[in-house]
């Protein structure tokens, strides 16, 4: 019987957990992570949510978190939602209590190889995820493999300048929030009732997102663009603004190859960390 690989998405709110057997996941539970407690009481957490997961036979501990990582190391360098989770050896103490391989990786780039591991990405070699939710995330994968950069930094788009601010204050839930006061959920319902402002926001919207697909363009000249996170629901609403602004792409036969697409994977998360194991365990075994 196959081994089981377990998933594990550590978020500032909640800590996310699944198994991944006979290639489906299961067994998807979570907590609530105590975000303003010390380092060994969230530590602690942890590991008694992995050992709640033991009765699975499990070959290996796949890991996203919110930040940056020293991937090799496995040490957290800091996670902005949790303020004692800085600089952790998450790898050392996990491996030491459980006798287990770890990977930990950021979690935007656990999203993009993720998709290309399970999801819609699987038939592109080159690909980039990006996440659209509260915050802005990005993840690359480059020929089948994932690219993290040093610290796991690759794909940071959310902090690159653009305009006044950066691509995340336009690009993510924010811009929804300091522009027009609610989120993108409620904008979408009324937009969808044929609200002329609301319209106006989702058009805005795809404008800045074709401005940072076009950054990505000149970068990568990806095969594909993923998108996951919750606004990816509204993608209908911002569809035809973003691709206006694509088309002022100076090379038409890069984009004429682009396919952008959903993610459909509900645990996108759980997928992607598990994947850290799998590709891993792959590279070691060949």
């Amino acid at each position: 019987m196959e081994k089981a690989i377990l998933g594990l998405d550590i978020g500032g709110t909640g800590i996310k957990g699944g198994v991944l057997v006979n290639g489906h996941l299961e067994d998807i539970r979570n907590i609530p992570t105590p975000a303003h407690e010390d380092q060994e009481f969230i530590l602690e957490t942890i590991a008694l949510f992995i050992e709640s997961y033991l009765h699975h036979d499990i070959a290996g501990i796949g890991i996203g978190i919110p930040g940056l990582v020293n991937v090799k190391e496995g040490i957290v360098l800091g996670l902005a939602n949790i303020p004692a989770f800085q600089h952790v050896e998450l790898k050392k103490f996990l491996t030491e209590r459980f006798g287990k391989p770890v990977f930990i990786n950021n979690d935007a780039n656990c999203f993009a190889l993720g998709v290309h591991k399970f999801g819609v990405g699987k038939k592109f070699q080159n690909l980039v995820g990006i996440t659209l939710g509260t915050g802005l995330g990005g993840g690359i994968v480059i020929n089948g493999h994932l690219y993290s950069g040093v610290n796991s930094a690759a794909g940071e788009w959310c902090s690159a300048s653009y305009l006044e601010h950066n691509f995340e204050h336009y690009c993510s839930g924010k811009f929804f929030a300091n522009y027009y006061h609610s989120k993108p959920k409620a904008l979408a319902k009324q937009a969808l009732a044929g609200d002329p402002v609301a319209l106006k926001a989702f058009e805005e919207y795809g404008h800045h997102l074709g401005e940072l697909f076009k950054h990505i363009l000149y970068a990568l000249a990806p095969e594909a663009i993923v998108l996951g996170g919750s606004i990816r629901k509204t993608y209908p609403l911002f569809k035809k603004s973003l691709h206006e602004t694509l088309s002022t792409f100076n090379y038409p036969t890069v984009l004429e190859n682009l396919h952008i697409l959903l993610s459909e994977l509900d645990e996108t998360a759980i997928h992607g960390a598990v994947a850290l194991v799998d590709i891993e365990t792959e590279t070691v075994n060949n």
